[in-house]
């Protein structure tokens, strides 16, 4: 069987883990999971290049995707600003409410695949490996083998308690495959960045400085608050 795969995968490397599925299954020889045979390729060493790219909803399926967030429930983390005329501070309607003893956001964690929608578990707290790794085991794993069967895909960031090696020892033990997930570039980030730096023409730049006077005199109409630059 391994020869087949890595026959299959040489002779066309563009073959997608569902196309060689499809090629080396015969009705003489157990089926192999396209997560085993995308296994046997990395250790053949045959790693996909963009291996995503050409795939469709087929390949996309029976993927369970993953993501943590924090919800606010009221009002906003930041600063919030009020117009009001003078004198009028203490007036209700220029008042920003609030939350008494706290309450006033979530942090939620939750999956789906592309046949129904996971669990949701709230967060209490801070979220560390030990407690994804007991989602994981307690909620995904029972909903992922009554929605999706033994053979799924799993998805998420890069977070470091994600990759952690606690984690990660979960993911081997239980035998489940992980999409890979991009990490974040810096150095790459930086080249576009640079690149966008320098395509401002100088007119914006000239417009800007031509504006100062303005842009000064509003700050003293408006004694310190909000203008429209």
């Amino acid at each position: 069987m391994d020869r087949n795969i890595l026959r299959a995968c040489r002779e066309d490397p563009r073959r997608t883990s569902t196309d060689i599925h499809v090629s080396v299954t015969s009705p003489n020889e157990p089926a192999a999971l396209r997560r085993t045979i995308r296994r046997r390729l990395q250790v053949a060493g045959l790693h996909g290049q963009r291996p995503h790219l050409s795939w469709g909803p087929r390949e996309w399926a029976n993927h369970i995707w993953s993501d943590e967030s924090k919800f606010k429930l009221f009002g906003t983390d930041g600063i919030q600003w009020i117009r009001r005329p003078i004198g009028s501070r203490y007036a209700p309607q220029y008042q920003c409410p609030t939350v008494k003893h706290g309450g006033g956001s979530v942090i939620v964690w939750g999956c789906f695949s592309d046949t129904s929608m996971g669990p949701l578990k709230r967060i209490v707290g801070t979220m560390d490996r030990y407690l994804y790794e007991d989602i994981l085991e307690n909620t995904v794993r029972p909903w992922a083998r009554a929605n999706s069967g033994r053979s799924w895909m799993f998805q998420q960031d890069n977070d470091p308690k994600h990759t952690s090696g606690h984690v990660a020892n979960w993911f081997r033990r239980r035998r489940v495959d992980l999409l890979e997930w991009p990490t974040s570039n810096a150095n790459q980030k930086f080249v576009q960045l640079e690149a966008a730096w320098k395509s401002i023409p100088m007119t914006v730049v000239q417009t800007l400085l031509d504006s100062m006077p303005r842009r000064c005199q509003a700050v003293i109409d408006a004694k310190g608050y909000p203008t429209k630059y």
